[in-house]
């Protein structure tokens, strides 16, 4: 290994504390306890309905936060490589937590959860790769950030145990629409998820032959 690439490798630790990144690692340990609450609480939260909320609040709590370690990084310059690596990481750990409860608890088709998994992982492993390499990790792009935002609020309505505010025998309209929003809500963070991932890929692969290719011109 030569000093080059020790030094591009050793670079991805530069503003390791850095304060947009102490959020991103305050939001982990949120995410942690957002499933052992979610876990605990069972299916829809019959076995304890008021574990069931609290788990769906720290969902909501860090699901928002992600806005403010990325705010803070652009608005005081302290953007990072590490950063835009745990960023993502942590959104990853939340929802596809989320997910794969949900599918164990039957609120969510497995087949759903796979295919946000194999996005999911497979761009996280996509990004190792190209620091690996010596590359610079690719921020994300519109499609995958709105993907973001519509598959937290899918989950946060999902997450929310609203059926136990009736107590009615019948199910109420409201109900039965706020529920269809509810998957809606996901089926479209899952359609964005694969086109972002499909971007990305392209991003990294055909945009980075372009450049070089265009640098190899100009030379």
């Amino acid at each position: 290994m030569t000093e080059t690439q020790t030094s591009k490798k050793s670079s991805l630790l530069d503003g390791w504390n850095a304060p947009p990144n102490l959020v991103t690692y305050s939001r982990i340990v949120l995410v942690v306890v957002f499933l052992v609450l979610a876990a605990l609480a069972g299916p829809w939260g019959a076995d304890n309905l008021t574990m069931r909320w609290v788990a769906a609040v720290l969902f909501i709590i860090a699901a928002s936060t992600d806005k403010i370690d990325g705010w803070m990084a652009r608005k005081y310059h302290m953007v990072t490589e590490l950063g835009k690596l745990m960023d993502p990481i942590a959104d990853k750990l939340l929802t596809c937590g989320a997910l794969i409860l949900a599918s164990i608890f039957g609120e969510l088709g497995w087949w759903v959860t796979i295919l946000f998994l194999v996005r999911e992982i497979g761009i996280t492993v996509m990004r190792f790769f190209v620091i690996d390499t010596g590359g610079k990790v690719i921020a994300a792009e519109w499609p995958g950030k709105l993907k973001t935002v519509f598959q937290c609020v899918g989950l946060s309505m999902l997450l929310l145990p609203m059926w136990s505010l009736d107590a009615g025998q019948t199910t109420p309209m409201w109900m039965s629409v706020y529920y269809f929003l509810t998957y809606a809500m996901i089926y479209v963070a899952l359609v964005l998820c694969l086109y972002s991932g499909g971007v990305y890929l392209y991003n990294t692969f055909a945009g980075g032959r372009k450049q070089q290719s265009a640098g190899e011109a100009e030379s």
